[in-house]
């Protein structure tokens, strides 16, 4: 049996933890039989995406992004483009695809997930025209983004003492939307369009979204009073916002929105500029990649 060449693109600054290790780990425990392991790191914002499109070319048959949802766009995207096989060492501050794909936090089980080789299509988006393949959107969300960006305490806690320091002064905007033909006029605080469930650490924005149906879940966050706050984080957390009040969610394959300004959008987490125009659109089972054995 002839072995597939496989790269690592490690992310040495995502979730905040250290990558020196990772090598060392898969080594350890890839299946030899199966794999010729190469390892490469990134050193800038934009080197996966440069190094994966670079193996892509050449004869490498799975890349596997290992860092966070924002290592996982960069790398997928090549991976898609050259009709490659993406595989995941989740090591992000949220994880939301990893998460939702049950792609093991654990390495050591996440690298045995590989050597099974498990491989199935999902679907994937594009946002104007950056793609997407977990979860993109404006207001709150990305505003957030763009402020953690430069924030050197990366992860879950700084996420959070950001956000809440940010909530209080955040003001919702007014959304024109057109899902499929259908017109919508929505003051949102946040609209995210969801392939997968969940922004990341088990916070479910869209409980029933699948990445195999064909369509993207459009989530409105509607404008709320503070003190409900901790309602909107438990719905998310039990994913229970499907039946909220303080959610709308309507599924759809081709999006366009119009916002009041040129504002911060963020995809996969990572922060953008865009103008007021946005369109978005589902991609059917466009991006090999490589998961454990389930449904979703």
């Amino acid at each position: 049996m002839s072995k597939s060449n496989i790269l690592f693109i490690i992310n040495p600054i995502s979730g905040g933890k250290d990558k020196l290790r990772i090598p060392g780990l898969i080594d350890a425990n890839l299946d030899r039989q199966k794999f010729n392991p190469n390892f490469a790191f990134t050193e800038y914002i934009g080197h996966a995406s440069e190094i994966a499109e670079e193996a892509a070319n050449k004869n490498f048959d799975i890349i596997v992004a290992v860092g966070g949802d924002g290592t996982i766009n960069e790398v997928g995207t090549k991976v898609m483009q050259q009709h490659k096989i993406l595989g995941i060492l989740p090591f992000g501050s949220g994880n939301g695809l990893a998460r939702f794909l049950r792609i093991p936090m654990n390495t050591v089980k996440a690298i045995k997930v590989i050597n099974d080789l498990r491989v199935r299509q999902i679907d994937t988006a594009t946002f104007n025209d950056k793609h997407f393949f977990n979860m993109a959107g404006m207001g709150f969300d990305a505003h957030i983004s763009s402020v953690f960006a430069g924030n050197k305490g990366r992860g879950l806690s700084g996420y959070l003492k950001l956000g809440l320091r940010e909530v209080l002064s955040y003001k919702p905007q007014t959304y024109h939307i057109v899902i499929d033909g259908k017109e919508y006029v929505r003051t949102a605080f946040v609209i995210s369009l969801a392939n997968s469930s969940q922004y990341g650490n088990n916070a479910h924005i869209a409980p029933a979204a699948s990445v195999t149906d064909g369509l993207l879940d459009i989530c409105i966050v509607k404008e709320f009073p503070m003190y409900k706050l901790p309602v909107l984080a438990y719905e998310m957390l039990n994913s229970k916002t499907d039946n909220s009040n303080l959610v709308e969610i309507i599924k759809g394959e081709n999006i366009r929105i119009r916002r009041p300004k040129d504002d911060a959008i963020h995809i996969d987490g990572e922060p953008f500029f865009m103008g007021q125009e946005i369109a978005a659109s589902i991609q059917p089972l466009s991006l090999n990649i490589i998961t454990p054995d389930y449904e979703g």
